[in-house]
């Protein structure tokens, strides 16, 4: 999941920070919900003050040294990593800083921040709530009734996502063209509340992120079980960004592969 942060982050920058919607407003039905605020609100920018980042292995996990200092949390925790891997993206995360440190692009050291220091003091139930929460605005599920173009392309490419996600998980998805949303029935939600509860309190944070950053919990699952590629995943999170940019190029060469897999 981490490893799917990163990649979203890196990977899709280029998608994602494409201006959102081009010329025309948005004709989707659905409300705009802002992505819900991280628990820290990194500081903006200091002087870079190390000149080394290494990583060593500790008796709670993988630690962060710059130079011969070790890595603490905004509570003065010890930031310990549960894996190698992410500790490695961490540690990337800073020795790419340049002369100064701008903390806003550190996404991932933010996210172990959080998990570290859990300021908010959300439990494992609440990161789940949290994350089955996105199915209510999920963007997939919310349809356009034209221009029948936009319609067929939404038809097209996100009912195979929401037909794998329906028999990967046994429930049942609507889409909806009201601004009500989608009726997401109690038994989907438990059967996806149960699923998440198989993860553990890092993993959650960064699925809620990648679900705040995709707007959507089903595209998510698609990244968990490596039925989407980061790309796929959003470039189908903006489709009607990509339609109405005139992107069908961009459309075809990251969707057609996978549509060709779900088929």
């Amino acid at each position: 999941m981490w490893r799917s942060c990163l990649r979203l982050r890196d990977g899709g920058r280029r998608l994602l920070n494409r201006p959102a919607g081009g010329p025309c407003a948005s004709m989707s039905p659905g409300p705009t919900i802002p992505s819900p605020a991280r628990a820290y609100a990194p500081p903006t920018e200091r002087k870079r003050f190390y000149q080394n980042v290494s990583i060593t292995q500790g008796e709670g996990g993988f630690e962060i040294n710059l130079d011969q200092r070790k890595l603490k949390t905004p509570q003065a925790k010890l930031f310990t990593v549960p894996s190698e891997a992410l500790a490695i993206a961490v540690a990337t995360e800073w020795d790419s800083q340049q002369d100064t440190i701008k903390y806003y692009t550190m996404h991932l050291t933010t996210l172990c921040n959080t998990s570290l220091d859990n300021p908010t003091q959300r439990n494992k139930d609440q990161l789940i709530r949290a994350a089955v929460k996105f199915l209510d605005t999920d963007t997939i599920c919310y349809r356009v009734e034209e221009p029948e173009t936009l319609v067929e392309l939404q038809r097209n490419e996100w009912d195979p996502i929401i037909e794998w996600a329906e028999k990967r998980y046994g429930v049942e998805i609507n889409s909806s063209t009201s601004i009500m949303g989608p009726s997401i029935s109690a038994k989907t939600r438990e059967v996806l509340v149960s699923h998440l509860a198989s993860y553990n309190t890092w993993a959650l944070q960064g699925i809620e992120f990648v679900a705040a950053q995709l707007k959507s919990l089903v595209l998510t699952l698609g990244l968990i079980d490596l039925h989407l590629t980061v790309e796929q995943a959003v470039l189908l999170s903006r489709l009607e960004e990509e339609y109405q940019g005139g992107f069908p190029c961009q459309l075809e060469k990251f969707v057609q592969p996978a549509r060709m897999a779900w088929h």
